[in-house]
């Protein structure tokens, strides 16, 4: 698939996944949105892709939905039906939580509206210094979207994000640094070599099955009723792949003191470590 509003750059085993229209400061759109959704099918089926880093073109991360429709930009058929209708920003974000790869949201300028919301879903954020943010959906009298009532409590906590959303203020990164929305936040030039710095980490020395098992094992907990989900996927994932040839050469080479050379696939396929879990329909 050839993308026109981002861009998909694999590198020695990093994919780096660019936003691509820098004259709108990247602004959300459904060809984005489709391209996005594409791009992380792809990214879960090459073996060659550790991890992902997502940034803006330009001066902007993303400016939030493509507003040139005007007012009525999120208006929708009063015949649509409510039972059917899907945000498209909760599609993505959805695909995002489904990833077997890590992923780094590296947020070089503005991020608002479903250009934060989408960055939910991903394991880290970092920021540049002229990053700014803001959960502006109360402002344009509209909703938190992209399943962001779900993820921002869990990541900062309910008082930050309700003061977040209910004031829809845009805030510097520094802000998101103390609310505990990024990790780090970097001088301009030095955000993706940080962000590149930390996915050559994981490339370098980790199992990739290990890593997509751990990434479900952390986000599949978070919807579980009781630890004994936990445990129960804990115990599957330490039989099976105590069997696999990665854990093998993960104690050989830390026996031998050298670099592993890890084998497994994620693409043909994970060892089912949650039985228990399925996926809700939409309804």
């Amino acid at each position: 698939m050839s993308y026109e509003h981002i861009a998909y750059e694999a590198s020695d085993g990093i994919l780096t996944i660019t936003l691509d229209r820098p004259e709108q400061l990247n602004a959300f759109t459904g060809t984005m949105q489709n391209e996005l959704i594409d791009a992380f099918d792809r990214a879960d089926a090459d073996d060659a892709i550790r991890a992902i880093i997502v940034t803006g073109r330009g001066r902007g991360f993303c400016a939030g939905a493509d507003l040139s429709g005007g007012p009525n930009t999120f208006a929708r058929g009063r015949d649509t039906d409510i039972s059917e209708y899907r945000d498209g920003g909760g599609k993505v974000t959805l695909r995002i939580f489904e990833l077997k790869k890590p992923i780094i949201a590296a947020i070089n300028g503005p991020a608002v509206g479903v250009g934060i919301t989408m960055t939910l879903a991903m394991d880290v954020r970092m920021a540049s210094e002229s990053a700014r943010m803001g959960f502006v959906f109360a402002r344009r009298g509209i909703v938190p979207e992209a399943c962001s009532s779900w993820f921002l409590p869990r990541i900062v906590g309910i008082s930050q994000a309700m003061e977040w959303v209910s004031t829809g203020r845009v805030f510097d990164a520094n802000e998101g640094l103390a609310g505990g929305l990024v990790k780090s936040v970097h001088a301009p030039a030095d955000l993706l070599p940080a962000a590149n710095k930390l996915a050559r980490e994981i490339a370098d020395n980790t199992a990739p099955v290990s890593v997509a098992l751990c990434r479900q094992l952390m986000w599949r907990g978070l919807v579980a009723d009781h630890p004994m989900h936990a445990h129960m996927a804990d115990s599957r994932g330490i039989l099976l792949m105590g069997q696999h040839e990665d854990v093998r050469e993960g104690v050989a080479s830390f026996l031998e003191k050298r670099k592993p050379v890890f084998t497994g696939s994620v693409a043909s396929g994970l060892p089912d470590l949650f039985p228990f879990y399925k996926t809700p329909e939409f309804a």
